[in-house]
């Protein structure tokens, strides 16, 4: 093969897989190969998975507990013990967007994986020992004390912010909103039920999806929310537009630049000011935060915020 062929064959390639925005991945649509394929090599096993089936726990009461990663990535442990990730992050491996990670996302044990869309920032599942991954999960899963439904829907496609990452899109010939979008914007939004309490994990969802999302999304809880300084995935008021619409009992701001975790590269800022603006909230002194359904349900949209804490840095 001549040389002349290989850097048409190179640029076919690029073109075809260069798609993405700056809240994913602009680059190649594929992984490197060390992360294609990890479960075989994980340290960890499926004992925990085991005793907790055998225990055939199907309800029960207790603290909910959350765990900060940074950017949107959390763990929640239901009171039987059950363990569930959240997009793990990731810089993006084509070096399109630069480095917005200074470290790698840390090697962890749980028992289910899961992620809302496939963006570098919310997809690094193979830093994952899971017995289980439910990448992009639509529809419902069970398991012990936990019940996930997951809402299939569309990623925010116009930015609100200064910095116009929708743009990149367009540069590659695709239109970054529905119907015609890439399927790199297609979302799924969790509600996971456990310990008596209904948590909404947004990811990086649109502020307007449909009026049938709305419905089968029903009471929630806890509400997770990309709202940051930049306003970056959602604006001030399309944030405040949906916690006014699902009325939850607490608010957790994600997707927002975290020191220690991310990087100014991201564009992200802080959450401070929106936090601020609102009426009731709380200043979380550590990544890790314990819910009882009896404690929360008496409240009204309690913004509980981590700032930089989390249970890595």
């Amino acid at each position: 093969m001549s040389k002349n062929s290989l850097e048409f064959d190179r640029r076919t390639f690029l073109k075809a897989g260069a798609i993405g925005t700056a809240a994913g991945v602009v680059g190649l649509n594929t992984r490197p190969v060390e992360a294609q394929s990890v479960a075989w090599k994980q340290a960890g096993n499926n004992n925990h998975v085991i005793d907790i089936q055998e225990s055939e726990t199907t309800t029960s009461t207790g603290e909910v507990k959350l765990e900060y990663f940074g950017h949107c990535a959390f763990k929640v442990t239901s009171p039987a013990g059950v363990t569930i990730l959240f997009d793990p992050w990731r810089n993006d491996p084509s070096g399109a967007w630069g480095l917005w990670y200074p470290n790698e996302f840390p090697q962890t044990v749980v028992d289910i994986g899961m992620s809302t869309h496939a963006h570098f920032d919310h997809d690094a599942l193979d830093r994952l020992d899971a017995t289980m991954i439910l990448d992009r999960m639509v529809g419902e899963y069970s398991f012990s004390d936990v019940k996930i439904s997951g809402l299939a829907d569309k990623h925010a496609c116009e930015a609100p912010g200064w910095y116009e990452w929708t743009n990149a899109i367009a540069e590659f010939g695709a239109n970054a909103c529905p119907p015609d979008n890439p399927g790199h914007m297609d979302m799924s939004m969790y509600v996971v039920e456990t310990g008596g309490l209904r948590i909404l994990v947004w990811g990086d969802n649109r502020h307007n999806p449909s009026e049938y999302v709305w419905q089968q999304l029903g009471q929630i809880d806890v509400l997770t929310l990309p709202v940051d300084g930049s306003q970056h995935i959602l604006s001030y008021e399309q944030g405040d537009e949906i916690v006014e619409r699902l009325s939850p009992k607490v608010v957790i701001p994600t997707h927002y630049l975290c020191e220690g975790v991310s990087l100014t590269l991201t564009t992200l800022q802080d959450a401070d000011e929106w936090v601020d603006s609102q009426k009731s909230k709380t200043l979380l002194d550590s990544g890790s935060l314990s819910l009882a359904a009896e404690e929360v349900k008496q409240m009204d949209k309690e913004f509980m915020y981590f700032g930089s804490n989390t249970v890595i840095s």
